[in-house]
């Protein structure tokens, strides 16, 4: 199943779809209004997420299948993490930015991946929303990410996410990491959750990602995630040892589609990010 969290009348409802079937699981339990408060049932109970929601789809109402580009982030998360130098392109691209290339590709081929802090809820915005760029750097990119959705550090589910980063300030020197990475609408999650259950295998999904700029097509890439050298439970495992992460986290994955030396994002700019089976999220730019 697909999971959306929407807003009504100002307050969240959590939607499950099926198909071509959607329900409104908040009027079955007033007090789930998010894919974390399903996963929380679903862990008490010993079941699945989709387990879960099929008892409280009995009790629900029909509603239309949400809108892609007004739904809200998908689940309440407390942090987002991220993992580096996963695809080959990313690596290459990171090594041209940085003027110590050696040490990505000391990462791509090692046991160890690359992983950081992306986020805090404050910092992630939804579809529709605007993901922002940095005023104090001159070379910006999105870099569209399957994103894995953990609860207590188990897999629970999957969503699309954009880890908007800024080059030219990692590119300067490594040890600038955070600040090309951290600040204010520096993260995207959307436009749903997808069960692990549903999905057969999340390193075999087809990705494409466009960039509009004044109605014209700026950039097109497509890609797939069996193009990644790790997988998600090997990320996932190296994030949770020694590191209690919080109840609700979601670890993207790195990226292999990269925008062309030279391209920017800008003001207005809209991303449309898509990866089979999860659907699609919209995002305009703005500078932050």
């Amino acid at each position: 199943m697909q999971y959306y969290c929407v807003s009504e009348g100002g307050e969240p409802r959590l939607i499950a779809r099926d198909g071509d079937e959607a329900y409104d699981l908040t009027a079955a339990r007033e007090r789930v209004t998010s894919f974390d408060d399903l996963a929380h049932v679903a862990d008490i109970a010993t079941e699945t997420v989709d387990e879960v929601a099929a008892r409280l789809v009995d009790e629900a109402e029909p509603v239309d299948i949400p809108d892609e580009t007004n739904a809200a982030v998908p689940v309440a998360v407390d942090e987002v993490w991220a993992a580096g130098v996963t695809y080959e392109i990313s690596e290459k691209a990171r090594e041209a930015e940085s003027g110590m290339p050696e040490m990505y590709l000391d990462v791509y081929d090692a046991d160890r991946p690359e992983l950081f802090f992306k986020a805090t809820r404050d910092r992630v915005v939804g579809p529709g929303e605007a993901v922002g760029v940095r005023e104090d750097s001159e070379w910006n990119v999105p870099e569209p990410e399957l994103g894995i959705v953990l609860h207590h550090g188990d897999i629970t589910g999957y969503t699309i996410g954009n880890d908007v980063s800024s080059r030219s300030i990692e590119g300067a020197n490594p040890l600038y990491l955070p600040q090309a990475k951290v600040y204010d609408r520096s993260c995207s999650l959307g436009p749903c959750v997808v069960s692990a259950e549903s999905v057969d295998d999340p390193h075999d999904l087809a990705m494409r990602m466009t960039i509009e700029r004044d109605g014209e097509q700026r950039y097109e890439g497509e890609t797939a995630t069996s193009e990644m050298v790790r997988s998600c439970e090997e990320l996932v495992s190296f994030l949770t040892r020694h590191n209690t992460v919080p109840e609700t986290a979601v670890l993207l994955t790195g990226t292999s589609l990269v925008p062309e030396e030279g391209f920017t994002l800008e003001p207005g700019d809209r991303i449309d990010i898509d990866i089979e089976g999860i659907g699609r999220l919209s995002n305009t730019v703005t500078r932050v």
